[in-house]
């Protein structure tokens, strides 16, 4: 049964032209039985008249429009040549409710003014004399009756398709933003996982560089010296793992770390450590708090303490030997301020204007983004002095 039901909705036609020929069966042999009853024949325009009615039906929601001119047109013939009603002129009610449902608008106002004048026009033409003028005006109306209602129940359906249609289209806009937005935030989380990775590496790493040449270089004539460089290059390179080991953990599924394998998300407090390193990797760092401190966002921790570990680290890559920083952190009313400068040569000019060239520069991109995700400002460029200067301001709310 549900394979027929499948079969007709694909072939709509089909029905239709069924439906079309018990039409024209019901007119033709009912009108020939009646015309015999009586002793008459079947008149001649009959046949033509229920033949292209009955096509009427039957292609009714191929060309909706075209066959509401045709059973128009069949209409006015039937009352030039006076061909009274039939069976068949139930055709003109069907075109009005497929007219209304799927048709033109032009095409809908035409059927309903039509549907409404014919019961009106065939009372006027072939009126039933033994009855007084007002059961003649009532019978009008009561046969007008219907084609209103189809012509209500197709437009009902064309306002309900158009509806659902409309909720369909929202939907799938709906899925479409929805995959667009995942799409961003997945984009968004690699950038940031990737500028993570880059501020871990480029930090420890350049102080594990620093520290091995140092201990290559004092290895004969100061073997202490070298053991503390060697153990900084540990704990360097083991605090570097463990940070990668967590950032890393994020983009795992379906897998549950242990607690401990992870270290917590750096923040403000750690600045001072961060220094401390700094200071032992052979760079002079003078660090300075000003304001009061106070519980901040954790965005806006992460985004400070990134920034001047690169900025060091920029220090120490482009600064040169001799190079010395400083460390300014300013808790303002509604802001945190970070100044960051050193003493040494200076970046390449490419590197802070033009983002970088030759895979290079990488870090200024890498902080502008992260100021700009928390809606601060950074500038970055050569001190008039000599050296090199980094300024940010991070706005700040209420921690909850």
């Amino acid at each position: 049964m549900q394979r027929l039901y499948d079969f007709l909705r694909r072939h709509p036609t089909w029905v239709d032209g069924f439906w079309a020929v018990v039409l024209f069966g019901l007119s033709v042999v009912g009108g020939a039985t009646v015309e015999e009853s009586r002793g008459t024949d079947l008149p001649a325009l009959t046949v033509p008249v229920v033949l292209l009615l009955s096509l009427v039906v039957a292609l009714r929601r191929r060309m909706p429009e075209r066959m509401l001119v045709l059973a128009l047109a069949v209409g006015v013939a039937q009352l030039v040549v006076d061909v009274a009603t039939v069976p068949a002129d139930f055709a003109l009610l069907v075109i009005v409710y497929t007219v209304a449902a799927i048709g033109a608008r032009w095409a809908s106002r035409l059927a309903l003014t039509a549907g409404l004048c014919a019961a009106p026009l065939a009372q006027l033409r072939w009126p039933n004399e033994d009855q007084s003028v007002a059961t003649n005006v009532a019978v009008m109306i009561f046969q007008a009756v219907p084609f209103a209602l189809a012509w209500v129940l197709g437009d009902s359906i064309r306002t309900r398709r158009a509806y659902f249609a409309q909720l369909e289209e929202r939907a799938a806009r709906l899925e479409k933003e929805r995959a667009a937005q995942a799409k961003v935030a997945v984009a968004a989380e690699r950038a940031r996982i990737a500028r993570e990775l880059h501020d871990v590496v480029a930090h420890n790493v350049s102080v594990m560089v620093v520290q091995a040449d140092g201990a290559a270089y004092v290895l004969d004539a100061a073997p202490d010296q070298a053991k503390k460089a060697l153990e900084t290059i540990s704990s360097t390179g083991r605090q570097a793992l463990a940070e990668m080991r967590r950032l890393l953990g994020v983009l795992r599924t379906g897998e549950h770390q242990e607690a401990g394998e992870y270290v917590p998300q750096p923040d403000v407090r750690q600045i001072e450590d961060l220094v401390g390193q700094c200071r032992e990797s052979g760079l002079p760092v003078d660090f300075k708090v000003e304001g009061t401190p106070r519980p901040l966002p954790s965005g806006v921790e992460l985004t400070a303490y990134r920034i001047v570990q690169e900025a060091l680290t920029n220090t120490r890559k482009h600064g040169g030997p001799n190079a010395g920083a400083s460390v300014r952190l300013v808790y303002f009313d509604d802001g945190l301020g970070l100044l960051v400068e050193d003493d040494g040569k200076g970046a390449p000019h490419e590197l802070y204007e033009e983002g970088g060239f030759d895979g290079q520069g990488h870090g200024l991109i890498g902080m502008r983004e992260r100021v700009g995700m928390v809606g601060g400002t950074l500038d970055a460029g050569p001190r008039p002095g000599g050296g090199f200067r980094i300024s940010v301001l991070l706005p700040l709310k209420p921690a909850h």
